[in-house]
């Protein structure tokens, strides 16, 4: 049996951070909040593929990281939210978390799919805290940060002979 090992640092996007706005018209002098909230960070996808055969790849490029989602703006505008990033390895990967040892996914048929690291949420705006006492809140929420850890991955591949 051939296996062939790669250690590599995976982080999924930071959540974008909510805005702090006001709605301002021409005939309104003192507009309600109008902050939008931000977008979510990309996840972290791993994709089994047929086409490949090793985790030489690995070796080479160590950190990938995902999209983070962008703050919000004005006018209660969401920001975007952050692309996923798709890791394609080979049929037979096994993916470890390196700190406990456990196997997060095992990756045996062709493109089987497995978010193994999750996004963070996007921020509230200041539109989200408004109440009848509390009428122009001037703060809003951040985003929350993405996963993010080293995983060990594993390709165990039967050598056929002959």
């Amino acid at each position: 049996m051939f296996v062939d090992i790669a250690k590599i640092t995976i982080k999924a996007g930071d959540g974008g951070n909510g805005c702090v706005a006001f709605r301002r018209e021409i005939y309104v002098p003192d507009g309600g909040p109008a902050g939008g909230d931000g977008g979510n960070g990309g996840n972290i996808i791993f994709k089994a593929d047929n086409n490949l055969r090793t985790l030489l790849d690995f070796k080479y490029k160590k950190k990938y990281e995902a999209e983070n989602g962008q703050d919000g703006k004005g006018s209660n505008m969401y920001g975007k939210n952050g692309e996923d990033l798709i890791i394609k390895v080979p049929v037979g990967t096994v993916i470890r978390d390196t700190d406990t040892n456990l196997v997060i996914a095992d990756l045996r048929k062709n493109g089987q799919e497995v978010i193994v690291a999750h996004g963070g949420h996007g921020g509230k705006g200041n539109s989200h805290f408004k109440t009848s006492v509390r009428q122009a809140p001037s703060f809003a929420k951040s985003g929350t940060k993405g996963q993010q850890f080293e995983v060990n991955l594993e390709l165990k591949l039967l050598a056929d002979v002959g």
